[in-house]
């Protein structure tokens, strides 16, 4: 225990020999440049609509993005070429959530291939320390109006409700696949105005097959003033069941939109009023969380420096392993290096989403990550200070 805590008690997110000790030179300095572009909120603004044209009209740009941001926060577009960075990752000790990003489908067969596709995500990850968790997206696999409707409770018309079947029985199959394999599902969260639908058959899902452990994963959105009471309602539901509760715990990443809905529908918006009661309740989910250890297993998906510490430091209060495997922390590969690098050099268990994809298809995910760094308040700043500290340090810069 003395050791635990001398080493809890000297982590540091600012040593950025450990955060860049997986990046070449090379990668380094692109990095660099690559933030200081997206730091620019013009070409955050223009990039999409620009680049989707070129892609639309066949303009020769695929290699140029290929090389640059796909390659910063991607892993590649297929399984086969995510192995080189799950190798990477794996050799300073952090894990990989292979993630297909295909986003904004609409036709029947394309839900079934992207169903088989995360089902080969699973069958890839099947005892393999190196990815210790997999994840998919509800909307890959079944029309988003449908999830809506069924939302508000409408009812579902005859070939509404066929489709409806084919949808949960594609989430099904890939919660069987992982069940049988023994390898963790994460359902990520999307919208409010269907994330009930979600969270009604990742229950469900969580009552098959949660039987003897937590493969199944919800998650909560805790910039949603709601979701800490939802996760506590559904560990008493997991408890009286007997059955084990999966929980990823992410601040959120709809927030624009689900205000700007809110406001044009003149319903009362389900985001917390400010910054700081996020912050209090994702801080509060862990804690709970923690005090549940037993019943829940969680990964805590956050690029906030405070809650990675506190966490960090509940382990070692409790007197629990830092490598206990009901305990995640993960980021978003290409982000927040200190802070994963950091944390696994200290021993605790971290893994990092590694999207993959067409170049394509991927660039709706791309784009939202650049909005992302440059609308989060320090983000760009943090992580160009951090490389740029990185860059002196090795007589770079």
């Amino acid at each position: 225990m003395q050791q635990t805590e001398l080493k809890s008690k000297f982590l540091s997110f600012d040593n950025t020999e450990n955060a860049f000790r997986g990046k070449t030179d090379a990668e380094l300095k692109r990095a660099y440049w690559l933030f200081k572009l997206i730091s620019i909120n013009l070409l955050t603004k223009i990039g999409p609509p620009i680049t989707n044209l070129a892609l639309k009209i066949g303009l020769p740009i695929k290699s140029l993005i290929k090389a640059t941001i796909f390659k910063h926060f991607c892993g590649g577009e297929n399984i086969a070429e995510c192995d080189g960075t799950v190798l990477q990752l794996h050799d300073v000790k952090v894990g990989s959530i292979l993630d297909y990003s295909v986003e904004g489908e609409e036709d029947e067969p394309v839900f079934d291939a992207t169903c088989i596709e995360i089902m080969k995500t699973i069958q890839h990850a099947q005892g393999d320390t190196r990815i210790p968790l997999t994840v998919f997206k509800a909307t890959g696999l079944g029309k988003f109006a449908l999830l809506e409707k069924n939302d508000t409770k409408q009812a579902l018309d005859a070939e509404e409700q066929a489709a409806f079947e084919r949808f949960k029985n594609r989430v099904d199959q890939i919660c069987k696949l992982a069940h049988e394999l023994d390898v963790k599902v994460m359902i990520d969260a999307e919208e409010s105005w269907i994330q009930d639908t979600i969270d009604e058959v990742a229950l469900e899902m969580m009552r098959k097959y949660n039987q003897k452990k937590a493969i199944v994963y919800n998650t909560y959105q805790l910039y949603r003033h709601d979701k800490l009471a939802s996760l506590k309602a559904d560990a008493e539901i997991a408890s009286q069941e007997k059955f084990f509760l999966g929980a990823k715990l992410v601040r959120g990443a709809y927030m624009e939109k689900e205000r700007k809905r809110a406001l044009g529908m003149n319903y009362p918006s389900p985001i917390q009023a400010d910054k700081e009661s996020t912050d209090r309740d994702y801080n509060h989910a862990l804690q709970f969380c923690i005090s549940e250890i037993a019943l829940i297993s969680f990964v805590a998906g956050t690029h906030n420096e405070e809650s990675c510490r506190l966490l960090a430091e509940l382990l070692d209060e409790k007197s629990i392993p830092h490598d206990h495997e009901h305990v995640y922390f993960s980021q978003l590969l290409g982000m927040s290096d200190n802070l994963s690098f950091n944390l696994s050099a200290f021993g605790y268990n971290v893994a990092k989403y590694v999207p993959y994809g067409p170049v394509k298809a991927v660039m709706p995910y791309l784009f939202r990550r650049a909005e992302e760094n440059t609308s989060v308040a320090g983000q760009m700043g943090r992580e160009l200070r951090l490389i740029a500290l990185e860059l002196k340090r090795r007589g770079l810069h």
